[in-house]
């Protein structure tokens, strides 16, 4: 049996992640849905993309983020509704009134996903039972599904959750934790993606037991501070503790064009605009920044950010839009390729009376092993 790491025995945390949660409810809410390939994003002939799709369009490659025109040539027979963020926020409390029937440590990520501590929870439970209860409420009272993932911490117990979907339920105890991290490969680890993972890779790190076989001299070299984080998430270690209220680590804005563009001027405007919402919206939440960051995604999808600090914290918009004209004319490819998508928010965040704001990037991603926990 693998040792069992002292931080392992500190907490017990659940991840609750509702099952194609925007499908769901429109589902749950029209039964002739039933059966049918659904995805919530928009027409196929407009540029909007998938939000998410029911299992029956997954069945066909349909994924989250794919562009609903590419949905639509995988499989033509899938139903596209517009997403109603009302309804699914109204649900999303409701399943939060659920959660804090067992405890008060709640951490949403989204509307569809949260980290709950039950370490010391109301009902003197276990946790694999509460995990359990929160899936029979969910599904008697809402008529819905969640996949929940039982752990020490919060990084595994999010891995976890995904382990058996739809409406799975994955307890890892603290001493099955090693044994369950060490064949999954490292872009289950948080903070991991694509470039990261190809970089890895290359390496030959394919696995977290891979990850714990290389020097983490060379690790570092490969990956410099977040190496450590790399070799303690591959062991399954992760310290976070839930946090009840996250604040905002950026603010920004993004808009995707009906057409790709390609004019500099007409970029320009777009830019314009966005710097303009973001510094209105800085000013009436009573912050400033002192970081900007312009994201740019061209006709082909690829995607890349460029940013610039400021020399001091600013909520002006007439700032934002000369440091972004710039960033946009000299590290990115406008006028010589299309286009799709630009995006602009400010980070390094404080209140306009100086105090440090850290801040959530607000951009308007069965049983097993069960053993009481």
């Amino acid at each position: 049996m693998d040792a069992v790491h002292p931080s392992l025995l500190k907490r017990k945390i659940i991840h609750v992640d509702m099952d194609a949660f925007y499908a769901a409810v429109e589902m749950r809410d029209n039964p002739e849905l039933h059966g049918k390939p659904v995805v919530i994003g928009g027409s196929p002939q407009s540029r909007a993309v998938v939000c998410t799709s029911n299992y029956e369009a997954r069945k066909f490659g349909i994924r989250s983020a794919m562009s609903c025109a590419h949905a639509f040539r995988l499989c033509p027979q899938t139903v596209f509704l517009p997403p109603d963020f009302a309804k699914y926020t109204q649900v999303s409390r409701q399943i939060r009134e659920i959660f804090a029937r067992y405890t008060s440590i709640i951490e949403p990520l989204s509307l569809d996903e949260a980290f709950l501590d039950v370490t010391a929870n109301q009902q003197d439970l276990y946790a694999s039972q509460i995990g359990k209860m929160i899936q029979s409420d969910v599904s008697r009272e809402l008529l819905l599904t969640c996949s929940v993932g039982v752990a020490p911490n919060k990084l595994v117990a999010k891995i976890a959750s995904d382990f058996r979907k739809p409406a799975g339920l994955t307890v890892v105890p603290p001493e099955k934790v090693a044994s369950f991290m060490r064949e999954l490969p490292v872009r289950k680890i948080f903070g991991v993606g694509p470039a990261t993972e190809k970089r890895l890779n290359h390496a030959g790190i394919k696995t977290c037991d891979d990850v714990l076989r290389f020097p983490f001299v060379q690790l570092e070299a490969q990956l410099g501070s977040f190496a450590h984080w790399i070799h303690m998430a591959a062991q399954g270690l992760d310290d976070r503790s839930v946090t009840v209220h996250r604040e905002r680590r950026s603010l920004g804005r993004e808009e995707t064009f009906s057409q790709d563009l390609i004019l500099v001027p007409r970029l320009l405007q777009e830019l314009e605009s966005l710097a303009e919402l973001v510094g209105r919206d800085l000013q009436r939440k009573q912050l400033r920044g002192r970081t900007l960051t312009l994201k740019v995604k061209y006709h082909d999808f690829s995607q890349i950010t460029r940013s610039r600090t400021l020399s001091r914290a600013s909520d002006d918009s007439a700032e934002f839009i000369a440091a972004a004209k710039l960033l946009l004319l000299e590290k990115t490819e406008a006028g010589r390729k299309k286009i799709r998508l630009l995006g602009l928010s400010v980070s390094n965040l404080e209140t306009k009376s100086g105090t440090e704001h850290q801040l959530v990037s607000e951009w308007s991603d069965d049983e097993a092993l069960l053993t009481p926990l």
